[in-house]
């Protein structure tokens, strides 16, 4: 298995070719323009709040998708590989209009602070979804829209102030969007099952699951195995060939797109593995189905 994060464009490392406000570790991007569909991948540094304005953006991680339209918004935790769509509709000239702002941890602890909110119970979070967003925080986004002309005539505290402003608006609007990103901040080490399970059917490595987790590539191996009893790298290749074999079974999918949909990099390591566990080449169970076997 490759390394799916050195790869993907990381976020928001990664951000000086875009419109942007940045320092001292907070970032604001802003994007807006004419555009068809555009595709990609990104690691999250840091979390990161996405709001789209105009347009359609579309966010997949694990079995995970989210598609947010005009005015709706989504909160993505940090230490994720994502693969977006993003693309101005028809109806609106195609015009793709949104902001990415990135929020580190610190400025969560900080927030909490001033703000005197109690510490957030762990252990039931608000799962991901998204959310409308209201007047308020719509004001909010267009006051920030003339700083982005000249960001370096901007005062380093404004950027800080601007972003704790747009938590405060959060409070206001909406607990349930606040409440999944201070739980966030509780999290220090991701589970083990959660990052597999979100990360199977990607092209990540062991090392890659491993930082997904907070964890070392040694201590992740060995964690593993306590939980799934059996070896990580053999688990994972197995749970992919299954998904594999109901893909091959179930639907008319080419074995070069199920190949890649399961999290091999290549059609000759997957046809090896699939071979050694099956006893066939994936193209026989595929000509199999067919026969009506």
């Amino acid at each position: 298995m490759g390394s799916v994060i050195r790869k993907a464009v990381k976020m928001p490392q990664s951000l000086d070719s875009v419109r942007m406000l940045k320092i001292k570790g907070l970032s604001v991007m802003g994007a807006c323009g004419y555009s068809d569909i555009k595709t990609g991948r990104m690691y999250l540094q840091d979390h990161v709040l996405l709001v789209v304005l105009e347009g359609v953006y579309i966010v997949r991680y694990g079995e995970q998708e989210y598609s947010l339209r005009k005015n709706e918004m989504v909160f993505l935790h940090k230490g994720i590989v994502i693969d977006y769509e993003k693309y101005g509709e028809e109806d609106s000239r195609h015009v793709l209009d949104y902001m990415m702002f990135f929020l580190k941890d610190e400025l969560l602890h900080e927030f909490m602070k001033i703000s005197n909110l109690p510490v957030p119970n762990p252990v039931s979070p608000d799962p991901t979804a998204v959310h409308s967003v209201n007047e308020r925080l719509l004001s909010y986004i267009a006051s920030l829209k003339p700083y982005f002309e000249k960001p370096e005539a901007i005062q380093d505290e404004l950027i800080k102030l601007k972003m704790l402003e747009l938590l405060f608006d959060i409070l206001d609007a909406d607990k349930g969007l606040l409440n999944q990103i201070l739980q966030l901040r509780q999290q220090r080490l991701t589970g083990i099952v959660e990052v597999v399970e979100k990360n199977l059917l990607n092209p990540v490595s062991l090392q890659d699951l491993a930082y997904l987790s907070g964890r070392s590539l040694s201590t992740f191996k060995r964690e593993f195995r306590k939980v799934y009893n059996e070896p990580a790298i053999q688990w994972i290749r197995n749970r992919r060939l299954e998904k594999a074999r109901e893909l091959l079974t179930h639907s008319g999918m080419p074995i070069t797109e199920v190949c890649f949909a399961t999290g091999f990099e290549n059609v000759s390591h997957f046809s090896k593995a699939w071979k050694k566990k099956y006893g066939i080449p994936p193209s026989a169970m595929r000509n199999r189905k067919w026969a009506g076997d």
